[in-house]
């Protein structure tokens, strides 16, 4: 059998990996669209962008392992029919199992246009170009209060820089969190001297060829040498246009994560759209989503077909505290949050019709732990909350 990866990064390759594990020894084939071997994200908003040596990032794929590894690649197009990927220097390879793991691509911002000293941030190569801007010293503005931009703005603020975060919404992720869990977050820059402007937007970006300045929605002028643009990603779906798969908000999948349609396509990690039984339809852009989905959908190659069930979890490091969400919150369902100001450690527990829907903590795993199991085991909010045994400020409902 030959099993054909389009997209190395972790979904991609931990696919690879566990295909190997169970045993498979048909023909591997992993395409990759950047030069160098695989290697793990995380670390290029957080330790690849502190001061002091530059740490190398981990390689995510054994040399030993037997993959066809094709650096330098792109997919250009699927055609289902004939069973082939074919790529951007028109060889076409064929596959019996097709596995998409093309992830998501940062939005673009298009008052970018012309101007140098505007980066994004995705790939290696990206948090190099950041790595030095940020050795210059510049005053920094980043654009979007959502976990990449506020990982760069920390990074950032423990070097001594200047920082503004311009967010559209009241608070940081105030979307999926709600406003009092958003500006517990937005207060977490405020204390190490970010600039946090929210409920605004950039009108204007001024500058001969290079950013000088940006003018708020109010009118307000701020002054930056670098601009960190960080306002979301969307689905690198676009090479699927005429694969007659449903590309509606990523790779639309059924629970097993095969694609709906053809039978012998897949899809893992940021791309992959599908049924969860307890949230309905979800794509999920998160490490462990991505890790999950690829000892999914390689134990269904070879024959073990399970469903994707697992909790959702993400985790953020900022200013050296340790925040992470479970499940899936959102600012319409009932939160209660209680902060410990004296030890730090804060949850937020949502709630919908009485049942655990998300856990939102700061610097509180254990809390973290049981919100995790609360929703997978249907506890109710309320006994979650009486079991997580924190102390501090009373109760509040967002």
């Amino acid at each position: 059998m030959r099993v054909v990866i389009v997209g190395a990064s972790l979904a991609g390759t931990r696919t690879a990996q566990a295909l190997r594990m169970k045993g498979f020894d048909g023909t591997i084939t992993l395409i990759s669209d950047e030069d160098r071997p695989p290697y793990d994200r995380p670390p290029l908003s957080k330790e690849h962008l502190r001061a002091g040596p530059p740490a190398s990032p981990t390689p995510l794929l054994d040399q030993a392992l037997d993959v066809d590894l094709r650096l330098g690649t792109t997919a250009v197009r699927l055609d289902t029919r004939a069973r082939e990927v074919q790529t951007g220097t028109g060889e076409r390879l064929r596959y019996d199992r097709v596995v998409l793991a093309t992830g998501s691509r940062p939005r673009t911002w298009p008052l970018a246009a012309g101007r140098s000293g505007i980066l994004m941030l995705r790939t290696v190569a990206d948090a190099d170009l950041l790595r030095a801007a940020l050795e210059e010293r510049p005053r920094v503005a980043v654009l979007g209060g959502g976990f990449i931009g506020s990982e760069v703005a920390a990074a950032a603020r423990e070097r001594g820089l200047d920082v503004t975060i311009i967010e559209m919404l009241p608070a940081p992720m105030s979307a999926s969190l709600g406003p009092q869990a958003g500006h517990l977050l937005g207060r977490l820059h405020a204390e190490h001297g970010v600039d946090l402007r929210c409920g605004t937007t950039v009108t204007q970006v001024r500058g001969a060829g290079r950013v000088e300045q940006l003018v708020l929605a109010d009118g307000t002028v701020l002054h930056a040498d670098l601009v960190v643009v960080g306002i979301g990603a969307v689905p690198a779906t676009g090479w699927l246009a005429d694969s007659g798969l449903d590309v509606t908000d990523g790779v639309r999948c059924d629970e097993h994560l095969r694609a709906i349609g053809p039978g012998d396509v897949y899809a893992a990690g940021d791309v992959a759209n599908w049924p969860h039984p307890l949230f309905g339809r979800l794509r999920v852009e998160h490490w462990t989503n991505a890790q999950e989905h690829a000892a999914l959908v390689a134990a269904a190659i070879v024959g073990d077909v399970r469903p994707a069930d697992a909790v959702p979890y993400v985790w953020s490091d900022q200013y050296g505290r340790r925040i992470q969400i479970v499940g899936r919150p959102h600012a319409s369902h009932a939160a209660t949050i209680i902060e410990d100001a004296e030890s730090g450690r804060h949850v937020a527990v949502y709630q919908d019709q009485g049942q655990v829907r998300g856990v939102l903590t700061i610097d509180a795993p254990k809390s973290m732990l049981r919100g995790r199991r609360a929703i997978a085991g249907g506890q109710s909010a309320e006994e979650l909350i009486a079991g997580l045994g924190l102390t501090g400020r009373a109760p509040s409902s967002a």
